[in-house]
């Protein structure tokens, strides 16, 4: 989300999402789920893949959207809800409201990805140029932050419960990673990793500690943005972070940062059922702690070489599982968490959710897909093209009524 916007922003009408909430337990027992809200980022462009900057034109056209520093991608954003379906239709609406309003000001599209696959240049489009922060970000990190990504946010009341939570779902965020990776190219050629823009995206700032209380999370951003290291309070870029309209004082969510965009809706309710199911057990079980199990500073060093070893190769990755400190493969650590799980998802209403988890185990992810392609012979831009089409077609699935401004040929 731009970070220069409260994410799910007080605009947001409590009344309906209330409404929603109720709707939920007559649809699927929503009173045993915690709320859920997501952000997208995506790049919009041309049929033939080439990304083209329209985010000051979205974001001034339709309610809703908002611009990222640059206007090559645009992110749109749901409120939270208990319901995955309605959390689902809901992020699909506004996906399917974009595609239609890019139709309508000519032969675009949504473009796959979570990096600037074809570009070639190192040129920034800022889409504010009066807006301080986005001249920051332009003048200090230039196109390694021009990404797309998908945000989860799960609602934590209590506060030193969500830096809890916040402490065992940072020493797994590389799971996360590894099922979404999608970005296996750059300059239109593969990069060497399945997720360039996890390897290449300025973490910030470096060395971040498992906060050891509410309190400690407070000290430790204030200190940040005495120092200069912060920007603002939302200049906390990691894999996942404690998240909220008055943060650091007051949190209340928590918040994934660390996936590539989920472009399947399938996939997309898989990787957040995961996500609050493990949230779920750190609030019932006090005692799943990694700070329990090794010193900070170990799990910080730890949890940085799986996150780069996820990015580089994925579900192929060999991590070190912090409650064991054995090395282990990813498709078998993510099977094992798997396995966990299903007993609490089970009570909490949601294990269906979780099925398409060992799809993408079996399947492998888009990242993983899209190489196999080009070592049949594919170039990027063709697989990138062919993925447009793939996709828009699981959007029309999802929602007939989503437009598609792609010809019956293809």
């Amino acid at each position: 989300m731009s970070d220069t916007t409260p994410p799910q922003a007080a605009s947001v009408d409590r009344g309906l999402i209330e409404t929603a909430d109720q709707l939920a337990l007559a649809i699927d027992g929503g009173e045993m789920k915690l709320r859920k809200g997501l952000e997208e980022e995506v790049y919009t462009g041309t049929l033939n893949a080439d990304v083209v900057g329209l985010s000051h034109r979205i974001a001034a056209d339709l309610a809703g959207f908002v611009t990222e520093p640059d206007s090559r991608n645009v992110e749109y954003t749901t409120a939270p809800y208990r319901s995955y379906q309605i959390l689902l239709d809901r992020l699909m609406s506004k996906r399917c409201r974009l595609r239609r309003y890019l139709c309508e000001i000519g032969d675009y599209t949504l473009i796959p990805g979570s990096t600037l696959s074809l570009e070639e240049s190192d040129d920034f489009f800022i889409s504010n140029p009066k807006n301080p922060y986005y001249q920051y970000i332009r003048d200090t990190y230039g196109t390694k932050v021009v990404t797309a990504s998908t945000h989860i946010n799960v609602g934590v009341p209590d506060p030193d419960t969500l830096i809890r939570a916040y402490r065992l779902l940072r020493a797994e965020a590389s799971m996360f990673l590894a099922l979404t990776a999608n970005s296996p190219f750059f300059r239109g050629r593969p990069s060497g990793d399945h997720s360039t823009r996890w390897t290449m995206f300025p973490v910030t700032p470096k060395g971040a500690p498992f906060f050891i209380s509410h309190a400690h999370f407070i000290e430790w951003v204030n200190e940040q943005l005495k120092s200069g290291v912060m920007f603002n309070p939302r200049h906390l870029w990691l894999s996942i972070r404690p998240n909220g309209e008055g943060t650091p004082d007051e949190i209340n969510r928590l918040e994934l940062r660390i996936c590539d965009r989920i472009s399947r809706p399938r996939v997309l309710g898989a990787v957040v059922s995961l996500f609050e199911a493990r949230i779920w057990q750190a609030i019932e079980n006090p005692m799943l702690d990694p700070l329990l199990s090794m010193p900070n500073h170990e799990l910080v060093e730890l949890c940085e070489a799986n996150e780069i070893a996820a990015a580089r190769a994925s579900l192929d990755a060999e991590v070190v599982d912090w409650q064991t400190g054995n090395t282990v493969a990813m498709v078998d650590w993510i099977r094992s968490r798997l396995t966990e799980t299903l007993p609490v998802a089970e009570r909490h209403g949601f294990r269906d959710r979780l099925e398409p988890v060992e799809e993408i185990l079996r399947d492998g992810n888009l990242a993983q897909q899209w190489l196999r392609q080009v070592e049949a012979g594919a170039t990027p831009r063709e697989v990138i093209s062919k993925s447009i089409a793939a996709l828009t077609a699981i959007d029309r699935e999802y929602d007939p009524d989503c437009p598609s401004p792609l010809p019956d040929s293809l």
